[in-house]
């Protein structure tokens, strides 16, 4: 079982900038692609940003492209998105995961709370 533990949301306002961490375990930051992903409240989880193992290609949902940045440090076995210029409608609670997420929702951790309110 996968153990992810995110940190680093925050009560903001708009134009703000925040980088969010996540502790994985090193067999899982060593050998899977991971992403990013948030839940806004009344939604559905939804997919931000992933990147392959190794640290290579990194890809972004439309919403969040040109204003984060993700990355990995293996070494550390931690994964980070950092958001730039941010908007009311990045609120949401912030979890990262393998990509693609597996079936077992056991899997989630209990993410990190983003509030961006003027």
């Amino acid at each position: 079982q996968v153990h992810l533990v995110e940190s680093g949301g925050g009560l903001v306002q708009p134009g703000a900038s925040l980088r969010l961490s996540c502790a994985a375990s090193a067999r899982t930051l060593s050998s899977d692609d991971m992403a990013w992903y948030r839940q806004a409240p009344g939604k559905e989880r939804e997919y931000v940003a992933a990147i392959r193992s190794g640290g290579g290609d990194a890809f972004y949902a439309d919403s969040v492209k040109g204003r984060s940045t993700i990355s990995r440090d293996e070494a550390k076995s931690m994964l980070y998105l950092q958001v730039n210029n941010l908007e009311p409608e990045d609120t949401a609670i912030y979890y990262c995961n393998t990509y693609p997420a597996g079936p077992d929702p056991r899997s989630w951790g209990q993410g990190t709370q983003v509030t961006i309110n003027s």
